[in-house]
């Protein structure tokens, strides 16, 4: 029987969960992490996140009763970028992922001639969610932190430093660089356009490679043997895509969090001429994976428990009934979900939250039940783009915190007119990255076999046909209550920034 320690830097909280090679959950811990919003940045400190990883992993260590721990593996939102010095340490804040400070280098990199081909080859455009731009921001505004940033990471490529002294990075992750997965190799050309040495980016490794013992000093500040093996996973929304158990042709998942990640497999490459989502090889699970992340997904639900029931005894359960004691279609109130912009499938900066059709008679129980119902259409928005080339998807896997409102999983059901599957174990990052690691190091024959162990279903919900025809006509309104309001969004920034200036802390976006 073997063991892997499973440290997951979410955007909200660092986790560590300690799984056995059969499935089970021996022991987690977790601690918030902080975020700080500023206009457009959206920051986090790594010298947090190390300081509380340390905490957490010898709090389940102890949990366990000190079992010894075979493999370590880190999984974290991707598209962050950390700059580091020659001895490891963040020079900065952390850009997050949703931090839009890098708009104008990403459309000068889509300008460029060079990056047409860049654009060709990994099929994904310039965003300013992505690592160039961002790193490009930093050379451009941060000209002395430049000067003293050794190598660019990822939060999970930052805190395997810390176990292993090693700059390294899976290729998964690396292709938020640009990074040619068929080719195996960075953009040269395009970096050398914009002036940054792909010496400053880390050595790319596989899903599943053993990186290395953990050093005598990551021992003593976490309480792990140096007998312990690092081993790459990737990035959380893969994780948790393939902790849901979606190993086969057209199986899908929703996985909501902070955000929602909603992909599907499928065995072979598939064209997409759209660049509503994205495709994201998985060479060694023999799968390809289509589909995106959005900006708020679970975090909705945590800004209206901050809106309206802040004050409450038990503010989710208070939501649930709320929720459930409005009518379908929420008496007409429809909400656009972009509070921080949104990512897949409209890649839109600047839309933002909406509330359309509020009348004299509403409360915070049509509110509520809008807000619950916008899940429901991100989901149906995904599935569009994904079957737009060609892959059908009959049933949605469900996990997340947010999989545990039951109403508003049948919301799914019902909107999506897909049967759902509840799964047992929230904690899908957890337990994707952990297959992941284990097959890599050849416990598992098959990523079959590692879901068999660690994937179980706990309810089925199927849809109501009569509300599924009633949800279709809302979210017809859902979509061009949208398209109405775009012009409007960019305007709308452009008074904002002018008018205020003003640093927000956040305990869960």
């Amino acid at each position: 029987m073997k063991t892997i320690l499973v440290l997951n830097m979410g955007m909200k909280s660092i986790r560590s969960i300690i799984f056995d090679s059969e499935g089970n959950k021996l022991a987690s811990s977790s601690l918030p992490i902080e975020t700080l919003l500023k206009g457009e940045t959206v920051t986090q400190i790594p010298q947090e996140w190390w300081e509380k990883a340390c905490k957490v992993i010898k709090e389940t260590i102890a949990d366990t009763g000190n079992i010894a721990i075979d493999y370590i593996t880190v999984t974290s939102s991707s598209s962050c970028l950390v700059c580091v010095d020659r001895n490891g340490e963040a020079l900065i804040p952390c850009m997050m992922v949703s931090d839009k400070r890098a708009k104008e280098e990403s459309s000068f990199i889509s300008s460029l001639n060079v990056f047409d081909e860049v654009k060709k080859q990994t099929n994904l455009a310039s965003d300013s969610s992505l690592l160039l731009p961002k790193a490009l921001w930093i050379k451009k505004h941060e000209e002395n932190i430049y000067s003293q940033t050794y190598r660019f990471l990822a939060p999970n490529d930052y805190l395997m430093v810390k176990f292993t002294n090693r700059y390294v990075t899976d290729y998964i992750n690396a292709s938020k660089w640009h990074y040619d997965t068929k080719k195996k190799k960075f953009p040269i050309m395009l970096l050398k356009e914009i002036g940054i040495s792909e010496t400053m980016l880390p050595e790319v490794l596989a899903p599943g490679e053993c990186i290395g013992y953990i050093t005598k000093t990551a021992a003593q500040q976490t309480g792990l043997s140096q007998n312990t093996k690092a081993v790459m996973s990737t990035y959380d929304a893969i994780c948790s895509f393939v902790g849901s158990g979606a190993v086969g042709e057209g199986d899908a998942s929703d996985v909501s969090g902070t955000v929602t990640v909603f992909r599907a497999a499928v065995e072979k490459e598939v064209n997409l001429e759209q660049k509503k989502i994205q495709q994201i090889p998985y060479y060694e699970g023999g799968m390809h994976i289509l589909g995106g992340s959005n900006n708020m997904g679970g975090g909705l639900i945590e800004w209206v428990k901050q809106c309206y029931y802040q004050n409450e005894y038990l503010p989710y359960e208070l939501m649930e009934k709320d929720a459930g004691e409005a009518s379908l279609g929420a008496g007409g109130v429809i909400f656009l979900p972009y509070l921080l912009g949104e990512r897949a499938p409209i890649w839109d900066n600047d839309a933002r939250g909406v509330f359309f059709g509020l009348e004299r008679m509403h409360t915070r129980k049509e509110m509520t039940r809008a807000v619950f119902e916008s899940t429901g259409f991100i989901d149906l928005d995904m599935i569009a783009a994904i079957e737009e080339v060609g892959v059908k998807i009959d049933s949605i896997r469900l996990s997340g915190g947010l999989a545990r409102i039951n109403l508003v999983s049948q919301i799914k059901a019902d909107i999506t007119g897909r049967t759902v599957k509840v799964l047992s174990e929230f904690e899908t990052t957890a337990t994707g990255a952990a297959m992941i690691a284990l097959y890599g190091q050849g416990i598992y024959t098959s990523m079959e076999e590692a879901a068999d162990k660690f994937v179980r279903v706990r309810m089925v919900i199927c849809p109501d046909k009569k509300n599924h025809e009633k949800y279709k006509e809302l979210y017809h309104l859902y979509k061009e209550t949208y398209r109405t309001l775009k012009p409007l969004f960019s305007k709308r920034i452009e008074i904002t920034e002018r008018l205020y200036n003003k640093r927000i802390k956040i305990e869960n976006l």
